[in-house]
């Protein structure tokens, strides 16, 4: 999970790819960075690690000239943490390229060394984002042209589609050309396109989601179909051309449990409708299991979880509440890389209201369960102001499987679901009762909002995935994403 913006306008675009980068810092914490062009075809660039707000500062910005540019939020899924791996990333040939990637791929190693030992490209990281910009840097050199036109550039992105297993969306800026934008042939990742009225052309945005949009004046024109390719050349004409055959949309249906903004669409589905019609599914769910219940009070633990929640109480006709002050200025804990600093970072992120909890049974609703790490503390802290039972309800199903498609989800072996009964889990978060959404209630949720998508990636609840597997990538994908591993892997960075 990243987040990624291009702009095309008439003007100076840095100031509004910061702005934007601000509205999709929830999508990524780890780093931040931004490219734009300017008139001269003149590259300025600037990423590093931390925060939209300590990344750019004012004598940062004040270089960033540029009419066309692209913008990334960093999340780390595949490859390590440092410098290196923030984004935009570069390379030198042909023309110039830089790319933001939100997503995953699924056979990085293996084109890693195609480029190396067929293709002659070195690379400077282990990131599969680095993979897919050479992959299509070479796509496009293979084709030898001094000044490349939209054709060419959707041939390369062909190509590329056709190399490239896993999800992925797609920015890329060439130097003196242009921003080309393409989203995988499952259009698993979101992007979106927008538009307004410049005073001599027409201006362009494409993000990771539409919810930014509105706020700098651009009207959504659509979401970029799976598979598609759109070229903005840098005189603000644009292109566009399905570069993939066997498209189907299939989009990661975590974006509207937990990922995306409640005032986003992704795929002309509302996620607070969407969110909204989850925390119905589970009032009737709990009405047909515990009719009888003895619910005081229902409780969101915020902050994806508070749509679902107000409608669940709604529903079964309970007080809502909200009884935890959240401390915005601690980011978000499923993407916080160790559990030590998940553990820690609860308590410095939630305050709780200990009115609205003694002596009461109280439903904790949240948006999904992965760890179990924060939902036990929580109900620890809960007990502790004197509470008197202590439900829990998931607007997920149990999350058991990995995710290969641009969510660092922790090992199976650190998934608190998997190879546990609902039971066991309530048992281990010390909850009194626990209910999961059902997974054909959860896709009915966000189906009704497109009925036209027939199909959702849902690989972390049923462990089926939709694109091809190297042979070995869940074994891997399994060490790699062990918390005893990644500390490892910090430690030896600061040896020697």
């Amino acid at each position: 999970m990243c987040g990624i913006v291009g702009i095309s306008s008439e003007t100076n675009v840095a100031g509004e790819i910061y702005d934007s980068l601000l509205m999709l810092q929830h999508r990524g914490q780890d780093a931040a960075g931004m490219s734009v062009c300017d008139k001269s075809d003149k590259l300025n660039s600037r990423k590093s690690m931390g925060y939209v707000r300590d990344v750019f500062a004012q004598r940062h910005m004040e270089k960033l000239i540029g009419n066309y540019g692209i913008g990334h939020v960093r999340y780390p899924t595949a490859g390590g943490n440092g410098k290196e791996f923030a984004q935009p990333m570069y390379v030198n040939s042909p023309y110039g390229i830089s790319i933001a990637h939100n997503g995953n791929l699924t056979n990085a190693k293996q084109l890693g060394n195609e480029l190396f030992h067929a293709e002659m490209r070195h690379l400077q990281t282990d990131s599969d984002s680095e993979v897919l910009l050479n992959v299509f840097a070479h796509e496009l050199a293979k084709q030898r042209e001094i000044y490349p036109t939209a054709k060419n550039i959707f041939k390369a992105v062909r190509k590329t589609h056709i190399r490239c297993d896993g999800a992925y969306a797609i920015l890329a800026l060439i130097n003196g050309y242009g921003i080309v934008a393409f989203r995988d042939v499952n259009g698993i990742r979101p992007l979106s396109i927008g538009v307004r009225k410049g005073k001599k052309r027409d201006e362009y945005i494409i993000a990771s989601e539409d919810a930014l949009f509105v706020t700098l004046g651009f009207e959504k024109i659509r979401d970029i179909d799976p598979g598609e390719a759109i070229f903005i050349d840098k005189d603000g004409n644009l292109f566009s051309e399905q570069c993939a055959q066997d498209t189907q949309k299939r989009p990661c249906i975590f974006e509207y449990v937990y990922f995306s903004r409640p005032d986003s669409k992704i795929d002309e589905i509302s996620v607070y409708k969407a969110r909204m019609r989850m925390g119905s599914k589970l009032a009737k769910q709990i009405k047909e299991i515990n009719p009888n219940h003895d619910i005081d009070v229902v409780i969101p633990i915020p902050d994806s979880s508070t749509t679902a929640a107000h409608q669940l109480a709604v529903d079964l006709k309970v007080p809502y509440r909200e009884g935890f002050v959240k401390n915005r200025y601690i980011g978000r804990t499923f993407i916080m890389p160790f559990q030590e600093e998940r553990k820690k970072s609860v308590r410095r992120k939630l305050n709780i209201l200990d009115l609205e909890f003694k002596n009461k049974n109280v439903l904790l609703v949240d948006d999904s369960i992965v760890r179990g790490t924060t939902s036990k503390k929580i109900i620890e802290m809960v007990r502790e102001v004197g509470a008197n039972k202590v439900y829990f309800a998931s607007a997920a199903p149990a999350i058991k499987f990995q995710n290969l498609y641009g969510i660092d989800m922790p090992a199976m072996s650190e998934l608190i679901a998997s190879g546990r009964t609902n039971d066991e889990v309530a048992t281990e978060i010390n909850a009194d009762w626990l209910i999961y959404q059902t997974l054909d209630d959860l896709i009915d949720t966000v189906k009704e909002g497109n009925p036209d998508i027939k199909e959702f990636e849902t690989s972390i609840f049923t462990g089926k995935y939709i694109t091809p597997l190297v042979e070995n990538y869940l074994v891997e994908l399994e060490n790699s994403r062990r918390d005893e591993l990644k500390i490892q892997r910090e430690k030896s960075k600061f040896k020697g």
